[in-house]
């Protein structure tokens, strides 16, 4: 399994970014209007990656007073990570096509005003999400001994 590549998360944002302004070109008037607190669910998960990632991080360096990690559960971990990253930049992307049509429209409509600071507080969160969950990755990983950056000779 390869780490997540930025490149990656990137493409999946800019994907979802464009498809969303595309969908408030064509429906805005008929779209009801962005609840305030829509992006902040994404706040929680990111605040539960983080917490998870470094209690995982003490006990893969093996920190006194913590239980080594089964692979299986850093695995998961792993995995939740990838996912929440790529979930994270899907979002974020969508919150950001919002923004890119709301904000030229808010001294025009009163409703794209409000939209506008919806779509700020959710294109945050998700960037939150996707550098926690990033973190979590990050934690995951093994430590390298010196034994383990060079190769057997025997």
């Amino acid at each position: 399994m390869r780490f997540t590549r930025a490149r990656d998360l990137l493409a999946a944002g800019a994907v979802a970014a464009v498809l969303a302004n595309l969908l408030l070109r064509l429906s805005y008037g008929d779209v009801p209007a962005l609840p305030r607190p829509a992006g902040t669910t994404l706040l929680a998960f990111a605040i539960a990656e983080v917490v998870l990632g470094n209690m995982l991080r003490a006990r893969i360096r093996h920190r006194p007073g913590t239980r080594p990690v089964q692979a299986l559960t850093a695995a998961k971990a792993v995995v939740l990570a990838k996912a929440s990253s790529l979930a994270g930049a899907i979002t974020g992307g969508a919150w950001l096509g919002a923004l890119g049509y709301v904000l030229p429209l808010r001294s025009q409509l009163p409703s794209a005003a409000s939209d506008t600071a919806a779509a700020v507080i959710g294109a945050v969160c998700a960037g939150a999400l996707v550098a926690a969950a990033l973190w979590l990755e990050h934690c995951c990983r093994t430590p390298e001994g010196p034994d383990d950056s060079k190769p057997d000779d025997g």
